[in-house]
């Protein structure tokens, strides 16, 4: 017997299909139609801002000229480099721009390769994630399975990431890729990237930038960031036709939406139910999801903090069943019985 972070039958509530939304929750066409739309001229605004956030951040610390406030950049550069993934999983999804060549353009050259970020491998590998959670071709499958672990074990994670132990993993994997006939080609243009970011830090007369506020964070506070935000968003669910049992779903607030989940990501649960819906139509989605019933009050973790709590608290609650009411940090229920994103480089999904 182990312990789940799948919730119980009786939060799950069969009440679809109904006038607005089909039987798996996505919404019928007319209502899909509206939340459909794609803000081209907003989302240049959203990557406009991604770019100055990543540069006040740097001015700021430029300004303060102390160790401790360098030392404050690199761990508010673990949510640049949050937008800047979450902006490029949005071009994979081909919703950042109705273009799909400016969408594939700025989703590439000006989101993705700046953050490491394989495009292409990243797309497929992530259609892999969509068409089965948790299925035998789930990419980022030893990030999610396991949970409820210790608090001493998620401790353990954490610090790894925090140390740059698991960026410098990503980055041999980067080095791997350059000796792969197939991946080569992406990882040239990755390193590319990263030159042009580094040589604008020569030009701009401070060559040490790119290392300490761009690769630095990249290596250690995004790391953070990611397992906490991805944990959140999957952690010890389980294989199901049914989200509800596959994604969690987390009540928002502004200041989670700054440090982990920005540009609407928290809103995840209706991300996956229909993944054609652009990233500023995913709260009314959820909405709707909320209306018809599917998604109750007791189905939703009040903070980010109260699920991490419970995602480490397998020794704890082991063998433990604790049902969820409304308000409460969560529950476990009694069952029997980071695939990192370079890593889809060196070896694309089946």
């Amino acid at each position: 017997m182990a312990a789940t972070m799948v919730p119980p039958a009786d939060v799950l509530p069969d009440v679809l299909p109904t006038e607005r939304l089909t039987a798996s929750g996505m919404p019928v066409p007319a209502v899909r139609a509206e939340l459909r739309r794609i803000a081209s001229v907003r989302n240049i605004g959203a990557v406009a801002f991604a770019y100055a956030q990543a540069g006040l951040t740097i001015a700021a610390a430029f300004w303060l000229g102390h160790p401790l406030g360098y030392l404050a950049a690199v761990v508010l550069m673990g949510p640049v480099h949050a937008r800047f993934a979450i902006l490029a999983h949005e071009a994979a999804h081909k919703l950042l721009f109705r273009n799909k060549s400016a969408n594939d353009l700025v989703g590439r050259w000006l989101l993705a390769y700046p953050a490491f970020v394989p495009f292409e491998a990243y797309r497929r590998a992530h259609c892999a994630h969509h068409r089965e959670e948790f299925g035998p071709h789930e990419p980022d499958l030893n990030l999610y399975v396991g949970y409820p672990v210790s608090r001493a074990s998620l401790r353990r994670k954490l610090g790894r990431d925090a140390a740059g132990i698991s960026g410098w993993k990503n980055l041999k994997l980067l080095g791997s890729a350059l000796t792969k006939g197939s991946a080569r080609p992406v990882a040239m243009r990755i390193l590319g990237a990263q030159a042009v970011l580094a040589t604008a830090a020569v030009v701009a007369g401070r060559w040490w930038v790119y290392q300490v506020l761009w690769l630095v964070p990249w290596s250690t506070s995004w790391r953070v960031v990611n397992r906490l935000r991805a944990i959140a968003e999957h952690g010890g669910m389980e294989r199901s036709a049914d989200r509800r049992r596959t994604t969690h779903h987390v009540r928002q607030s502004w200041l989670a939406r700054f440090w982990i989940v920005p540009c609407n990501t928290g809103w995840h649960l209706a991300h996956h139910v229909d993944i054609g819906v652009p990233f500023r139509h995913l709260p009314a989605l959820h909405a709707e999801l909320v209306a018809a019933g599917w998604v109750p009050t007791a189905l939703e973790w009040p903070s980010y903090r109260a699920l991490w709590r419970a995602l480490g608290a397998g020794e704890d609650r082991s063998g433990v069943v604790a049902a969820r009411s409304p308000g409460t940090a969560g529950f476990l229920c009694v069952t029997s019985g980071p695939g990192a994103r370079l890593r889809r480089l060196v070896q694309p999904p089946p």
